[in-house]
């Protein structure tokens, strides 16, 4: 499809589960109506994404210049960036019910990993006010990359279609995390060596159903078949595709916001863009990470 029927698309897939989201809490409790609909806000939030527009100031510019006639009140940059980040909690309850009714939520085999997520660069880190009290200094062996920021947790289906991502402190290391990444989920867990903690693993398998399969290191022993063994590594694979996506499409690791709950926000709007994608790709019988053949 072309980039207008996208925005349709998008845009009555977002009218959809707005509609069930209003009925779960009230998003509006006064005050006047805002020009632009809440399901408008989001369409250009998300199809901005999307296009690879990673700013507020680029998403406005861009569809004010190309769609200003499909969204007429589409006039001050300072109420649409505030009304879209008063959404986040909307984004995230239609990105819960995207997971739960594409069925991916019960997919019984789901990877999982971490990824950085920098709040500013390295070398500007001891000047920072603005995270002082959240952000932390980690680094990410995989990229050999000191940074000061967060870590970013996911945990994806075997379609791709990231089902949990918490955001997490970035020094401590990510066997730290294993029972954040796996909560509310029973199933078969495939990991990096990051994760490897027989005495964990043993304790989440007897209490919550996870089985946790990781590489073996050099001085142990494999215990896997190898079919077995290649298929985890396929899956680990994936999570490692959907990372790559979302650093260099939806540019995960470029947030440039002033405070934790504007990154939040962000972070939000992002992976929501990301799984509508692997939704829409589903629903079509695509392969679901081929974000690029979406568009035409």
């Amino acid at each position: 499809m072309d980039r207008y029927h996208f925005i349709i698309t998008v845009y009555c897939l977002v009218c959809d589960y707005y509609q069930m989201v209003k009925k779960q809490f009230k998003i509006r409790r006064g005050g006047f109506a805002p020009a632009l609909t809440d399901e408008e806000v989001m369409t250009i939030e998300i199809c901005g994404e999307y296009f690879k527009l990673n700013t507020d100031q680029d998403i406005f510019d861009y569809f004010q210049a190309h769609y200003q006639a499909d969204f007429p009140q589409l006039r001050d940059r300072s109420l649409f960036v505030r009304q879209a980040a008063n959404l986040w909690q909307v984004k995230a309850a239609i990105h819960r019910l995207l997971v739960i009714h594409s069925g991916q939520a019960d997919d019984p085999v789901q990877a999982i990993d971490t990824l950085p997520v920098p709040v500013c660069v390295y070398t500007r880190a001891p000047r920072d006010r603005c995270f002082k009290s959240e952000a932390d200094y980690g680094y990410c062996a995989a990229k050999q990359m000191p940074y000061y920021g967060f870590k970013l947790g996911l945990r994806i289906a075997r379609s791709g279609m990231i089902t949990c991502y918490p955001l997490l402190p970035a020094r401590p290391h990510d066997i730290q995390f294993l029972e954040t990444l796996v909560e509310n989920f029973s199933g078969t867990v495939p990991a990096d060596k990051g994760f490897i903690d027989a005495a964990r693993q043993a304790l989440l398998h007897e209490r919550q159903g996870v089985t946790v399969i990781t590489p073996a290191r050099k001085n142990m022993s494999e215990p896997l078949p190898g079919q077995l063994r290649q298929l985890c590594q396929r899956w680990r694979k994936r999570i490692e595709t959907v990372g790559s996506q979302l650093t260099e499409r939806f540019a995960i690791g470029r947030i440039r916001v002033r405070d934790i709950w504007h990154f939040q926000h962000r972070i939000v709007r992002k992976i929501l863009a990301h799984t509508i994608g692997v939704f829409l790709n589903l629903q079509l019988a695509r392969k679901p990470l081929d974000l690029d053949g979406l568009l035409a």
